[in-house]
């Protein structure tokens, strides 16, 4: 069902793409054209809600720009308070007010995990802060190697990434896009 979401939405792509992680692939998942229509974002955060059944966190917080909307409907459909981290000075920081207290269980709310870097930069926040990350939820788990942290994803998708130096779009000379919203040094 979620994929079909995804194809609806138009948030499925194919091309030669530079991933926020610095890493090059053949399909993008821009989940910013699911999560724009409502009812496509509450179904299929609908559908991370049902896995997390019996996971216990008292707040989500989604690190900026990708978790952002999650971190709402994910809040909103479990009635917990939703966050968001943003990056300021490239740091990830918990600022407008927000805050975590001490031993609170927080669960991260990202749109797609891939390396899991800013779901970690967010972790390190929290935990700064005197939380306790519980997991992380996102809409598409693009992993490929176990992360540290149990991840909770509405569809996992296996998608070839490829450093440049062995990226054949690259090599084929077919010019990649870069949708992502990290700032990048290239």
């Amino acid at each position: 069902m979620l994929i079909d979401l995804l194809k609806e939405t138009e948030a499925l792509l194919e091309g030669h793409f530079l991933l926020s992680s610095g890493k090059h692939s053949d399909k993008y998942v821009q989940c910013a054209k699911l999560l724009q229509h409502p009812d496509s974002a509450e179904k299929a955060i609908g559908i991370i809600v049902e896995k997390l059944k019996g996971i216990d966190f008292d707040v989500v917080v989604g690190p900026a720009m990708g978790g952002v909307i999650v971190s709402y409907e994910l809040g909103r459909q479990t009635r917990k308070p939703a966050l968001f981290t943003e990056r300021i000075e490239g740091k990830m920081v918990l600022r407008r007010g927000f805050k975590i207290e001490e031993g609170q269980k927080v669960l991260i709310a990202e749109d797609v995990v891939t390396t899991g870097k800013s779901s970690y930069e967010t972790i390190e926040e929290i935990e700064r802060l005197g939380g306790e990350v519980v997991g992380i939820a996102c809409i598409v788990d693009r992993t490929t190697k176990a992360l540290d942290i149990p991840v909770y994803g509405g569809i996992k998708l296996e998608i070839d990434t490829y450093d440049e130096e062995n990226c054949p779009l690259c090599k084929s000379g077919i010019p990649y896009k870069k949708l992502g919203s990290r700032n990048l040094k290239k």
